[in-house]
């Protein structure tokens, strides 16, 4: 009967391994078919224009905008280092509270926090970095927007921002704001990014949940 029960436990564990594969593989196969169909396919950056920044770190992505837009909302004083704040840039990224404030390092990554981020299952919050200009690169790709094109992105930025007051960041020149909006495995950090894009009006995946997905249309 013991051996019966093994047998049975050992059937079941095998089905639901290879129905989270089953999962995980129709997820991938439908971010790379969401990140290939174009929303605003007809956009061009026009000649001249505002110039932002898309940072990709192989894993997240980050909004680079001018921080004068943000003035009302990012003060000197939320950081560590107020002195660090006064760069010309801030770096903007989203997702789930609990995964960004207890991991600093990728070393930090723990999988139940992953799962927990995944699954939607806490709030959100808006990490800030005040950065220099940036230079284009193959991680960082500079983009221009038509007037009209940059206000839509900066709204949608700003309109991220949530009532409370603000946390201390991993360094002296980065703080964490509360945000709207659930993080979950549908609306990843990556896919706030390009959703912030499409709004603007730029060439963008339809649904781009990681970093490749958004990079490859910039």
């Amino acid at each position: 009967m013991i051996r019966n029960g093994l047998v049975r436990a050992a059937h079941w564990t095998k089905r639901a391994l290879l129905a989270f594969g089953a999962v995980v593989l129709c997820y991938l196969a439908a971010a790379l078919v969401g990140s290939a169909i174009p929303a605003n396919r007809d956009w061009k950056p026009p000649a001249q224009g505002m110039t932002i920044y898309v940072a990709d770190n192989g894993v997240h992505t980050d909004l680079v905008l001018p921080a004068r837009d943000f003035a009302d909302l990012v003060h000197p004083e939320h950081f560590a280092d107020p002195a660090q704040a006064a760069q010309p840039m801030l770096m903007f990224g989203w997702g789930d509270r609990d995964f960004y404030l207890n991991t600093p390092t990728w070393w930090d990554m723990n999988p139940f926090r992953v799962a927990r981020a995944l699954a939607g299952m806490g709030p959100t919050v808006v990490h800030v970095s005040a950065v220099p200009e940036p230079r284009s690169a193959a991680k960082t790709r500079m983009l221009v927007l038509r007037a009209e094109e940059y206000t839509r992105l900066v709204t949608y930025v700003r309109g991220t921002f949530a009532a409370g007051p603000p946390i201390r960041g991993y360094g002296g020149h980065d703080a964490f704001y509360a945000a709207r909006g659930g993080y979950s495995a549908l609306r990843t950090c990556n896919e706030w990014s390009a959703a912030g894009l499409r709004v603007a009006g730029v060439r963008m995946g339809v649904w781009t949940p990681f970093a490749f997905g958004v990079m490859q249309w910039l």
